[in-house]
């Protein structure tokens, strides 16, 4: 593990049984992340898009051991949080923190907003209520609302300013980590920029590292570092940001790129356009999984699983046939 590298998972797994009958039997099992090794930088963000179901919520949850790995193992700082007992769990969750998708049905509707954002200090710290009032405050004016409102209801509040709370509670200890997953897809666009802006803010301000989960490829280009682009548990292509949406290596990003609209209406691009649907996690194609829906699949993909290779300096793509060369970036 280098000297700044914060979060490092090891072939991490996350499998779910399907269970059947009146006896339950497990008679199969969704791999929702199927072997995913992967290093987050101190100080970055790294941005992580895919289609619904291929895993990204899952494997932060998997980080933060929200739920537990079916296998593999994630360092935290060089500290494995696998093995991890009670008590160290306990203290990690000062260090790891998530911001969640939905800002209203993340937050208990029947606490004041100061408890909302005081709670994590009231488990973690012992602190005497001024002080974590005062601490409130503070966070408050950190996220961009009126501390005034402290005493009022999430309900409220817009949705950008729900969504202010929730950032205020997942930094109020300080962490170092946080996953923001899906933070602001519920948001109107003009919001999304304002949240996104914070994020960046405070990521400056406080030294956080993000691992930030998004469907869209133009949400992640604003924010992220690094990209990694996931399809049905496996990752498929992992690159700094610039490069990746200049030059796509893997079919599937080139595919998810070549959809986002020109912002000038005259302005022609290569459309590929994906055929047939995602398939199953509980049953994924042989080889390479994205094969069924692959235009330029042949043989050897359909037999052979693409291990993720590094091709070219801090560029990583599991395909036996990448697209080097291609421009169907934006």
């Amino acid at each position: 593990m280098s000297a700044g590298t914060l979060i490092e998972m090891k072939g991490v797994k996350k499998y779910f049984p399907i269970h059947k009958g009146i006896l339950n039997r497990v008679v199969g099992h969704v791999k929702a992340v199927d072997d995913v090794s992967l290093t987050i930088r101190k100080g970055e963000t790294f941005g992580l898009v895919g289609e619904s179901g291929c895993g990204k919520s899952t494997l932060g949850r998997v980080i933060l051991r929200l739920q537990n790995a079916t296998d593999g193992d994630i360092l935290f700082d060089g500290r494995s949080v696998r093995t991890m007992k009670a008590r160290e769990l306990r203290e990690l969750r000062q260090e790891m923190q998530i911001i969640f998708q939905d800002p209203f049905g993340s937050l208990n509707p029947r606490f004041l907003v100061r408890d909302i954002i005081g709670e994590p200090l009231r488990v973690h710290m012992k602190a005497s209520r001024s002080q974590i009032d005062a601490r409130v405050v503070e966070l408050m004016e950190l996220v961009g609302l009126d501390a005034s409102r402290r005493n009022r209801y999430p309900h409220e509040f817009s949705g950008g300013q729900r969504q202010r709370i929730g950032i205020a509670r997942a930094i109020a200890l300080n962490p170092q980590f946080i996953v923001a997953d899906e933070a602001v897809s519920a948001l109107d666009v003009s919001v999304q920029s304002q949240v996104l802006n914070l994020l960046m803010k405070l990521q400056k301000e406080l030294g956080l590292t993000y691992l930030f989960i998004a469907h869209g490829l133009n949400v992640v280009r604003h924010i992220s570092d690094r990209v990694g682009v996931m399809y049905l548990g496996k990752l498929v292509e992992v690159s700094q940001t610039e490069e990746l949406f200049a030059h796509p290596l893997h079919p599937y990003t080139a595919a998810l790129l070549s959809a986002i609209p020109k912002p000038h209406p005259r302005a022609k691009k290569e459309r590929i356009v994906l055929q047939g649907d995602v398939p199953s996690p509980a049953n994924p194609p042989s080889g390479c999984r994205f094969h069924p829906r692959c235009p330029f699949a042949r043989e050897k993909c359909k037999a052979e699983i693409p291990p993720l290779e590094e091709i070219a300096p801090n560029r990583q793509v599991a395909c036996h046939y990448p697209l080097v060369g291609s421009s169907v970036g934006v």
